[in-house]
């Protein structure tokens, strides 16, 4: 069902482009005729207003009906669904052009379903599927919409960085080599008052800092391996450590500033909180909902996963 209604559509706005060109040849202004001059008549009477029929038009419901197929209602409600989930392009259109073609469409679709004699299995179960999600997606929506509140929000934050405790970043240089002897000479040579930034460009295995004269950039705590972070954090700004062995060899490493960690405040990260909020409001409802419910989960031990890509057994 859900590729028959994808390809009635993509059928059926096939003609929503040359619906939009039409709308905006139909909004260019018209080229004004050469103004005559009129012969000078009296003014007419002014017309008394007319008058309201007695009989107006009710105002339109979502049960109003806008089209009938072999006796099927096609409603006012359909139509503003149908137009609700087109793409943003064809939203934009006119309303006078874009209420005919959608009427179109779901006429055009209703006439290539009435055709099916039988529903298909598959039909039926995607048809289910397509519900219990709309469903979920409105309840989704209305956890989220009230979920986030200022007090819900500070919460958040004071959960991640009240009870933060003081850090320091680093800025630190390094030369990388293969075994302690190199980064013993490496040591001996800055002692002897050769350049850190000059011994890196020549020595070290880690080109992309080394092209940088060694240069790491700042990085804060568990961002390098626990070796290198004990030997950066045992320095003083502007002091050279003894070889620190790592995974990745021999460094010599240099710290050149520190600088305190400082908690972003709640606007520079709200987004990202409140997206947590919400998060956590929907798992938190469903864990309430499983746990009130009578959810069984049956031992599928003996069902081979790779049934999931079976169409077959949902083609009848």
């Amino acid at each position: 069902m859900t590729r028959l209604l994808a390809t009635a559509s993509a059928v059926a706005l096939l003609a929503l482009p040359l619906l939009a060109q039409e709308a905006t040849e139909e909004a260019a202004p018209a080229a004004e005729a050469p103004a005559t001059e009129a012969p000078a008549t009296e003014a007419p009477a002014p017309e008394a207003p007319a008058e309201a029929p007695a009989d107006a038009a009710e105002a339109p419901t979502r049960d109003t009906l806008v089209a009938s197929v072999n006796g099927t209602p096609i409603t006012l409600g359909e139509v503003i669904v149908a137009a609700a989930s087109l793409p943003p392009q064809y939203r934009q259109l006119p309303p006078d052009i874009l209420f005919g073609a959608v009427v179109d469409q779901l006429v055009q679709q209703e006439l290539l379903a009435q055709t099916v004699t039988q529903e298909p299995g598959r039909v039926t179960i995607a048809l289910l599927n397509e519900r219990r999600s709309l469903l979920a997606g409105e309840v989704v929506d209305e956890i989220a919409a009230t979920a986030v509140t200022d007090e819900a929000l500070q919460a958040a934050y004071d959960a991640a960085f009240a009870d933060q405790p003081p850090a320091t970043e680093w800025s630190a240089s390094h030369i990388l080599v293969a075994t302690e002897e190199e980064a013993q000479a490496v040591e001996a040579r800055l002692a002897a008052g050769e350049d850190f930034a000059a011994l890196a460009q020549e020595l070290s295995m880690d080109t992309g800092s080394g092209a940088q004269g060694g240069a790491l950039g700042w990085f804060g705590p568990g961002a390098m391996v626990p070796e290198f972070e004990a030997g950066v954090a045992a320095l003083r700004p502007g002091q050279v450590s003894a070889p620190v062995q790592s995974q990745f060899g021999w460094h010599v490493i240099r710290l050149d500033e520190t600088r305190p960690v400082t908690p972003p405040s709640l606007e520079e990260v709200r987004g990202d909180l409140e997206g947590q909020v919400r998060q956590a409001a929907i798992e938190a409802r469903l864990a309430e909902l499983e746990a009130a419910g009578g959810v069984e989960r049956p031992d599928l031990s003996g069902i081979d996963p790779a049934v999931v890509g079976d169409l077959s057994l949902v083609a009848q």
